[in-house]
């Protein structure tokens, strides 16, 4: 039995879920909640809502006691303050909510209308379960199943004519005693690796690359509730490439050129290395400022049409607009394959209110 305060609970954290429900577009825009991120909950910041609860004062001589006139302040608060002015608007409730990473991926497809993802047919790696699904005779008493020994015990005193249902006592022996078994099944597991790549050169700033980390949240949280398995791999570049942690990633910040090329290449080496391309779902995310070494055009396009699409089930880069970078090389990858590739997505992203379409044209594909 559900006991009143129970149900008001729960009805007030379903509006506590729909106002965020309602905010989402702001959440995703922003990266006040990133911080308070746990392993498998999201603390989140809601305006205006604050848990119904009594709040008790310093009482002078208790309710309804002593002389008084109509109108006169009760307690203190005929006394003078001893801070500042007083403001004339109302304070601002914030509660901290915590929702699972689970529950935002459901609102963010709901709010995107992202379509669930179909994971390549090949790409399965198979993981041995154990299934109770059979009954024994002997096993240890751990798993000892009493309803069938019971029902056992039952017919065999039916049987022996031993059974009073006047007194329905039933008592199992040894022989009546039955144990749940199990048997080791085979089921595939869907594994996905998602490579981030970014530019690290002198042309991306701190504020680009807070962009490039709160996208990269959202599209975690996204792919982690379609896989049963997610494993995320950073490369950064300048005119060179190399794998790093995920601090790393958007901590550093390097004064060379750009060769994208460099970054192609690690990543290929990577993957061969590492995810082979009939057991992984492969999704590669690459943010720059869309600089590159002119001649160095050539070679990084040929990498992603030889070595990167095809292993791919999504390839998209993002370019973040730079106060310093050209943004050159977004129209070289739709002159060489748009509209061909149909797991080649581009997306510009202007400022921090473009991350949301920006999340919403990389996974709507539903790839």
């Amino acid at each position: 039995m559900v006991m009143k305060i129970d149900r008001d609970a729960n009805r007030f954290r379903e509006i506590v879920r729909g106002k965020i429900r309602e905010n989402l577009r702001k959440y995703i825009t922003h990266t006040e909640m990133i911080g308070r991120k746990g392993r498998d909950l999201v603390s989140i910041p809601v305006p205006q809502l604050d848990v119904p609860h009594f709040r008790y004062g310093k009482n002078q001589g208790g309710v309804g006691q002593g002389d008084g006139e109509p109108g006169q302040p009760i307690g203190r608060g005929d006394e003078e303050g001893e801070g500042g002015q007083a403001g004339s608007d109302p304070g601002q409730h914030i509660l901290e909510v915590d929702v699972t990473l689970t529950e935002l991926a459901e609102m963010l497809a709901s709010e995107l209308e992202l379509p669930r993802i179909e994971p390549k047919g090949q790409a399965k790696i198979s993981e041995e379960k154990a299934r109770y699904n059979s009954i024994r005779r002997v096993g240890p008493e751990s798993l000892r199943h009493f309803k069938r020994t019971y029902i056992q015990a039952l017919q065999r005193q039916v049987a022996e004519g031993v059974y009073n249902p006047r007194k329905p006592i039933v008592v199992p022996v040894k022989e009546d005693r039955r144990y749940r078994s199990w048997q080791t099944t085979t089921e595939p597991q869907a594994n996905a690796v998602i490579v981030y790549i970014m530019d690290v050169s002198g042309s991306m700033t701190d504020d680009q690359k807070e962009i490039v980390r709160t996208e990269s949240f959202w599209i975690d949280t996204w792919l982690k509730s379609q896989y049963d398995g997610v494993e995320r791999r950073y490369i950064i570049h300048d005119a060179a490439a190399r794998e790093v942690d995920e601090h790393t990633f958007y901590h550093t910040r390097e004064s060379g050129g750009t060769r994208i090329s460099s970054a192609y290449e690690a990543a290929v080496q990577l993957l061969e290395r590492n995810f082979p391309n009939d057991e992984w779902n492969t999704y590669c995310f690459q943010f720059s400022d869309g600089d590159n070494w002119g001649e160095d055009n050539r070679r990084a396009l040929q990498l992603l049409r030889e070595k990167l699409l095809s292993r791919c089930n999504l390839f998209c880069y993002g370019q973040v607009e730079s106060p310093y970078g050209s943004g050159d090389y977004i129209h070289a990858l739709e002159a060489a394959f748009e509209p061909f590739f149909e797991n080649l997505v581009l997306s510009e992203i202007e400022d921090r209110d473009a991350i949301f379409d920006s999340i919403k044209k990389f996974l709507g594909k539903g790839k």
